[in-house]
């Protein structure tokens, strides 16, 4: 394993950064620089086809002059940065709080390690706290909140995706139970059914039990739940309706994962689950109300104006740009 992607670099590339880069913050980098870029593709084709509305910036050209700040409606996708900004910001800090609440007992016998830690992070804690942070701003802004959730499902699945590659290569404990190996099939790879995870960032020897890689299961399920998301995006579907999608498909993919996951359970009346299955079994079920709620709707033609968080017309997106 490479926890350090310097390290991969040296070994495949002969290149000798003068830096550590670690692989699981590499890779959740790459993953929000691919969401952001999709997200910006997203909200240009909705804008395009009135399917969102604008969002008002200072004028660049007057924006410096001192007396004088005309505002201009342009495209969503001129705020991408700041989304991505928040969206990495509110991640981390949800992702690691939520790790914390996973593994208390290990963080009340050594707070500073886990809080300091390059690693120890839970996705969907900083899912959830960053689409409240993001659903806060992009409110504030006036944009439709259902149709910037549509817009980021596609990219919100393949940074999960790219993520979990970073786990992988780093071998940060994200791995699943141990493998029976006598049961491979002959097809397969050893490398897709057993792994060692050998120089892992935790330093645990698993050579005498090999574990499934489930960080590769993972990342071959957001592929393939990536690639319905981003065919089905362009269908003439009500606001939401992908992104109630998106979390029962997420949802799915997590909790049939965690049946063969290292995770620590707790006991909920007389039963075990982890944190991740609870999750995932409440976006699951939010997942389906909000795609039974979204079909429910009556088809009138009036849907999108009605949906529109400011109540402005679009046609005043044209006069805005008028001299």
């Amino acid at each position: 394993m490479y926890p350090r992607i310097s390290d991969l670099f040296s070994d495949f590339l002969g290149i000798d950064l003068p830096f550590d880069i670690f692989s699981f913050g590499f890779m959740v980098a790459l993953g929000a620089l691919a969401a952001a870029w999709l997200l910006q593709k997203e909200f240009d084709r909705m804008y395009r086809t009135d399917l969102i509305d604008p969002v008002e910036i200072p004028d660049p050209e007057t924006g410096k002059k001192k007396g004088r700040r005309r505002m201009v409606k342009v495209s969503p996708s001129m705020i991408v940065g700041t989304i991505t900004v928040l969206a990495i910001t509110a991640g981390f800090l949800g992702a690691k709080v939520f790790h914390i609440l996973e593994n208390l007992p290990d963080f009340f016998r050594a707070p500073g390690r886990m809080l300091f830690s390059s690693g120890g992070f839970t996705f969907y804690g900083g899912l959830i706290v960053a689409g409240y942070v993001i659903a806060r701003y992009v409110r504030k802004k006036g944009i439709h909140l259902g149709r910037v959730a549509d817009a980021m499902a596609p990219g919100l699945m393949i940074a999960y995706g790219i993520g979990r590659i970073g786990c992988h290569l780093s071998g940060d404990g994200d791995w699943g139970i141990a493998a029976d190996v006598a049961s491979k099939p002959d097809w397969l790879p050893m490398w897709l059914w057993a792994e060692t995870y050998p120089n892992n960032i935790l330093g645990i020897d698993l050579s005498a039990a090999p574990v499934y890689p489930t960080p590769i299961y993972e990342f071959v399920m957001a592929v393939v739940i990536f690639s319905v998301l981003w065919a089905l995006r362009g269908h003439n579907h009500r606001a939401g309706w992908l992104f109630w999608l998106y979390l029962v498909l997420s949802g799915g993919e997590r909790f049939l994962i965690e049946q063969i996951r290292v995770n620590n359970e707790f006991d909920i009346l007389g039963a075990t689950a982890t944190q991740a299955e609870m999750i995932a079994l409440l976006l699951i079920a939010a997942g389906a109300v909000g795609l039974w709620k979204t079909w429910s709707k009556p088809a009138d033609g009036d849907e999108r104006s009605g949906e529109r968080a400011d109540g402005n017309d679009r046609s005043r997106k044209e006069a805005s740009s008028a001299p």
